[in-house]
């Protein structure tokens, strides 16, 4: 076996287990590549290929969309808009057994809408609507799952960061991205909502008590989320007419949500503060962790790993006649079972320059790809022992963290049937995108 392979497995072995250590991932990535490129060609190639990296990726106009995405998440969190969402999703569906948990996927889809983020999407819903089912005697795994499955929708509707990570890496369109997000998003909201359905009608005495709301409740709830509405049909129909560019739509939506807070008397100077703190600290460390990733990805591409994967396993592949859609489940069960210990995304931006090219060899479309590693990335946050939304909801809610493992299996079994629609269905990914003229 070549030495540049054998350099290159050994830096994807260290970076796994630096990352179970929980060291920085950023910085391991770096350091990683940093070694071994200089073993492999010297210290002054080092130097040359690297030390551009930082700026010269970092410095695409397109990223400015990633803090203006964040900023407005960051407002709508504050302001308490996801409030009204909840309370508007309550009115329609609380009469149903189980309705406010549905209610809480409900408005995460809403909020998910119009934020990009799933860790601020679970944590103001769950300030929310935690208290509320709390209130009508919910089962408290159910309702603190239901906080916790409905954030990772924040990174699947459009925008979302994570698209926008995905699609500068690999560069594939930010706008085809969002649209291919949109129906995957809807349904991963179904099958959760069909899944406390199941669980209610399993366990009824988990759904509460009964939920009475007039019809001048209902009318009354619709009123406060028509600014919501707004900016969504505003900045994605801007975004997909053709008015706006990635960048413009963030800033467009950063400050229609800084209008709107100002306007309903929900943003003082202290508030506003918080949330340019907030921004700043977000913003950093996701752009610190890919510049991480572009530094790892030259190393993988230097040392030949990808190259070499990719040749064996599409000749393997076709030698023995193997569906090409094995290859593609064994690539998804690795980052589902990784996800259960680490955190997803560092395993996702660190394989992302061996995947990639595997995946685009099998002739499968890169935008059904990015939805399908936001979706697995989604399935992580809410996998036991080190789901990453289970421990904020937990933390930020005062949730015992043993309830929310145990009321997280039925939103797991949703999760693996709407992954396996996904596979099967790829149009569900690529219609939209294609309506709307993007591919």
């Amino acid at each position: 076996m070549n030495t540049n392979i054998i350099i290159g497995i050994v830096g994807c072995v260290l970076s796994l287990v630096l990352i179970f250590a929980r060291v920085w991932v950023g910085p391991s990535m770096m350091m990683i590549s940093l070694i071994g490129i200089t073993i492999m060609r010297g210290w002054k190639y080092t130097l040359g290929a690297l030390s551009p990296i930082a700026y010269s990726e970092m410095a695409k106009y397109t990223w400015a969309c990633l803090p203006l995405f964040v900023l407005m998440g960051c407002t709508l969190s504050v302001s308490g808009i996801g409030g009204d969402l909840y309370n508007f999703a309550r009115a329609v569906l609380g009469k149903i057994r189980g309705g406010l948990a549905m209610a809480t996927i409900a408005a995460c889809a809403f909020f998910a809408a119009i934020c990009g983020d799933s860790i601020a999407t679970a944590v103001t819903m769950g300030k929310v609507s935690l208290p509320e089912m709390k209130h009508y005697n919910y089962n408290e795994g159910l309702a603190s799952c239901a906080v916790v499955s409905g954030g990772t929708i924040g990174i699947m509707i459009p925008p979302s960061i994570t698209f926008i990570m995905y699609a500068m890496i690999t560069e594939q369109s930010v706008g085809r991205l969002f649209a291919a997000g949109m129906i995957p998003g809807i349904t991963q909201a179904l099958f959760y909502m069909i899944a406390i359905a199941v669980v209610c009608k399993i366990r009824p005495e988990y759904g509460g008590d009964e939920l009475k709301i007039t019809r001048k409740e209902r009318l009354k709830s619709i009123i406060p989320v028509w600014p919501v509405v707004l900016l969504f049909i505003l900045m994605m129909g801007g975004l997909y007419g053709g008015y706006f560019t990635p960048v413009e739509a963030g800033a467009f939506g950063a400050l229609f949500t800084f209008v709107i807070g100002f306007a309903l008397r929900r943003l003082n100077k202290q508030k506003v503060s918080e949330i340019l703190k907030d921004m700043v600290q977000s913003s950093g460390m996701v752009l610190f962790l890919i510049v991480g990733a572009f530094f790892f990805i030259r190393f993988i591409t230097l040392s030949g790993v990808a190259t070499s994967l990719t040749k064996m396993l599409t000749e393997w592949q076709a030698s023995n006649n193997i569906p090409r859609i094995v290859i593609v489940i064994i690539i998804i069960s690795f980052y589902f079972i990784t996800g259960c210990f680490l955190d997803c995304l560092a395993v996702v931006l660190l394989t992302l320059g061996i995947v990639f090219p595997i995946i685009t060899s099998l002739g499968y479309d890169p935008i059904w790809w990015g939805v399908m590693m936001v979706r697995v990335l989604e399935m992580s946050m809410v996998t036991p022992p080190f789901g990453l939304n289970l421990f904020c909801v937990s933390r930020t809610c005062q949730v015992p963290i043993g309830v929310v493992y145990k009321g997280a299996f039925p939103f797991v079994i949703a999760d693996v049937a709407h992954v396996a629609l996904l596979i099967a269905l790829p149009e569900l990914s690529l219609w939209l995108p294609k309506l709307i003229g993007l591919m």
